[in-house]
């Protein structure tokens, strides 16, 4: 559906060029909710962009639909544009239009008849929770109730691709969840593939299947949300997750957890059906050591359980290698350093 090979965007600013996406490589498949994570000037909001082709990539090719942006004509690109839906962080909806009238701007610049436009609108407006809003004008609106109107604008010409620009972060936690279980419902009924950006690795966990993290317009981690949530490799990914799980240990909670117990610490991951047994306790109870949880948590990751231990084992040094050992071979262990973030 939408393929990155090797795509670069430099601009050029007084005399310097700053380079916002790095060799960028992704494959986004048909029906999927795909997230795009990473903090301000990572360069995601520039390869959003490159999607539709607001702006041209200065290296790569992008392909979106079968059609190869770097050959693409003027009249295939508007064609193009009419299946791909754009929501944005500030709704970017017209304050003179009233809820209706936003939402049928696309299909009158379409040309549809008036009939087929009410019958459009009408059906969105039900789709989105809005009927009785339809004669509101946007400052008559809530913020979620403008992203709902955003929504409905984005759809009516049904389009195969959705496009989201931070679309929850000017909302409060409740509405957020709201705006995020009307775009699965998009998905789910449409088949409509989403590719979100974020600073908010929240909304990664609750509606995406894929995530690809960026830094420095480059995608340092990609691949399955509960894989990156359960197992993940750079500093930068295990931070944005740490915000979710609560699983960051400061350095001042690790430097007294050491004066409290002598031993070593080692975090414990359970993941899928294996947060569910009775794993820990049968194995220490086998070689006959006690363990000791000094912290725990447990999460729903795409309706499978991630379970997080900090565990301290306490028995004779031989018994406590061989639970490791058993351990390593079932979830996932690593012993607890100052330095872990």
């Amino acid at each position: 559906m939408i393929r990155l090979e090797r795509v670069s965007k430099i601009y050029e600013s007084g005399g310097k060029k700053v380079e916002a996406v790095k060799d960028v490589s992704l494959h986004i498949k048909k029906g999927d909710i795909f997230g795009i994570i990473g903090f301000s000037g990572a360069g995601k909001s520039t390869l959003l962009r490159l999607v539709n082709l607001l702006e041209r990539p200065t290296t790569g090719n992008i392909i979106v639909d079968n059609y190869d942006l770097n050959s693409i004509s003027s009249k295939d690109l508007r064609q193009l544009r009419r299946k791909i839906g754009m929501i944005f962080q500030t709704f970017n909806l017209f304050n003179s239009r009233t809820v209706y009238g936003n939402i049928a701007y696309p299909l009158k610049l379409e040309k549809k008849s008036k009939e087929e436009i009410h019958q459009r609108v009408t059906e969105l407006l039900q789709f989105v929770g809005l009927e009785d809003k339809a004669d509101k004008f946007p400052e008559q609106l809530s913020g979620g109730q403008k992203q709902r109107v955003g929504i409905a604008r984005a759809l009516a010409t049904s389009p195969d691709i959705l496009l989201c620009d931070e679309a929850t972060s000017a909302l409060d936690p409740e509405t957020t969840n709201e705006i995020l279980n009307l775009l699965k419902k998009v998905n789910e009924e449409f088949n409509i593939t989403i590719l979100l950006i974020t600073h908010e690795m929240n909304v990664i966990r609750k509606i995406c299947n894929r995530v690809a993290v960026m830094e420095n317009g480059r995608i340092i981690e990609e691949g399955e949300v509960f894989n990156i949530f359960s197992n993940p490799q750079e500093k930068t990914t295990k931070n944005f997750i740490s915000s979710v799980v609560n699983e960051k240990l400061s350095s001042s909670l690790l430097e007294k957890l050491r004066k409290d117990h002598e031993r070593k610490l080692y975090r414990i991951v359970f993941s899928g059906d294996t947060a569910s047994q009775p794993i820990l306790s049968t194995l220490t109870a086998k070689h006959n050591i006690h363990f000791n949880i000094i912290y725990g948590s447990i999460n729903e990751l795409q309706n499978q359980l991630f379970g997080n231990l900090i565990v301290e084992f306490i028995g004779a040094d031989s018994q406590i290698e061989e639970v490791l050992k058993e351990l390593t071979e079932i979830v996932e262990v690593r012993e607890v350093t100052n330095g872990e973030s």
